[in-house]
């Protein structure tokens, strides 16, 4: 999820956010991290005011994680993952397909007739080949605060995008829309007769022990402590948009998590805890996506300098940006910066903080 408006300023320019950034390694981090380190300090170089990286074996971070007191990002902090939300959600839709009630190839509207997407199948909407409009292109020209508390509810966000005709054939080809996983989150509803919410926490959370991780429901604006504030540039300046009703992206990118559980989530799901290696096979059956990357059903995946591929997932909701990603072997990383949207220059800086993590010998 991306959602990048003007907002009303606040304090702290970017360049008082450089003056205020500090490097720290984890008390738990090893010597020898240094190209790591490196490229998470070139994130916050790049203009955001904190970030951090988090692996299996030790964690660390540079800048901070509030501009006003000058504080550091928090270890194990909790954040928004935006479309991070969206791999979970796939895992139970094919969770429901392992257990005969959902297939695949069914037209959504056999789970949500009143839908009215016609022949857009579940396999569509999970690997964005829908052809369906994104909802959130409805917020691209608003002040972000006239919807901070605002919150939705998913047949309101579904009808924003049926407002407007497909972009092509069901299938024809890739488009990445967040009314997608809209469409998924009630879905499983639909089919369970419970809320996603208890479904994720059910299905994945409990299992995993992932205590970190939650969907929040409406009117849920505060992220638990530990956290770093998060930030949306305007004109200049940052806004702290820390607190925000996030039931406005739900099941498209409305989670919080930390990057422990990222980590420890992606490894369980491509070591087959998760799903059974037929729904698996399918979530990694692959067509082209972004640049360099391919997408698979809720998953993408990315080859890293090291010539090895990754399994994962981006994500950016006012405020953060996330990327994760994991192989079968067990490494998993996740980078995280306290402030989007973030700039081409920030989004490849922390591209390479993975590569660095990933690829490290």
């Amino acid at each position: 999820m991306r959602m990048s408006l003007p907002c009303k300023r606040i304090a702290a320019s970017a360049g008082i956010v450089a003056l205020l950034a500090a490097t720290m390694a984890g008390p738990a981090a090893a010597t020898g991290h240094r190209p790591v380190q490196r490229a998470l300090d070139s994130v916050v170089a790049a203009g955001t005011p904190g970030a951090q990286v988090t692996t299996r074996g030790y964690s660390l971070r540079s800048g901070v994680g509030d501009v006003n007191t000058g504080a550091p990002m928090p270890w194990h902090s909790h954040f928004r993952a935006g479309s991070v939300t969206k791999p979970f959600v796939a895992v139970l839709v094919l969770q429901l397909v392992g257990e005969s009630k959902v297939a695949l190839d069914a037209p959504v509207t056999r789970y949500l007739p009143e839908a009215n997407t016609g022949a857009v199948t579940v396999r569509q909407i999970l690997q964005h080949t829908s052809g369906l409009p994104d909802y959130l292109d409805e917020f691209r020209d608003v002040d972000l605060e006239t919807v901070r508390h605002r919150g939705a509810e998913p047949a309101e966000l579904l009808a924003l995008a049926m407002k407007h005709p497909p972009l092509f054939p069901p299938g024809a080809k890739w488009s990445y829309s967040n009314t997608n996983y809209v469409l998924a989150g009630m879905l499983i509803e639909r089919v369970t007769g419970r809320k996603v919410q208890a479904e994720m926490s059910a299905r994945i959370l409990r299992p995993l022990g992932l205590r970190d991780t939650y969907l929040p429901v409406r009117g849920d604006e505060r992220l638990p402590a530990p956290h770093p504030r998060g930030y949306l540039p305007a004109k200049g300046s940052l806004v702290d948009f820390t607190e925000f009703d996030a039931t406005i992206a739900w099941a498209a990118g409305g989670l919080v998590t930390s990057g422990e559980d990222l980590n420890r989530f992606f490894t369980a799901l491509l070591a087959g805890r998760l799903l059974r290696p037929a729904e698996l096979a399918e979530m990694k059956r692959t067509v082209p996506s972004w640049e360099g990357a391919e997408y698979g059903l809720g998953l993408g995946r990315l080859t890293m300098s090291c010539g090895k591929d990754f399994w994962g997932h981006g994500g950016d909701i006012p405020g953060f940006a996330t990327l994760a990603l994991a192989a079968p072997d067990g490494r998993a990383v996740t980078v995280e910066a306290n402030r989007d949207p973030v700039t081409p220059e920030i989004h490849a800086n922390m591209q390479a903080t993975l590569d660095a993590a990933l690829c490290a010998k």
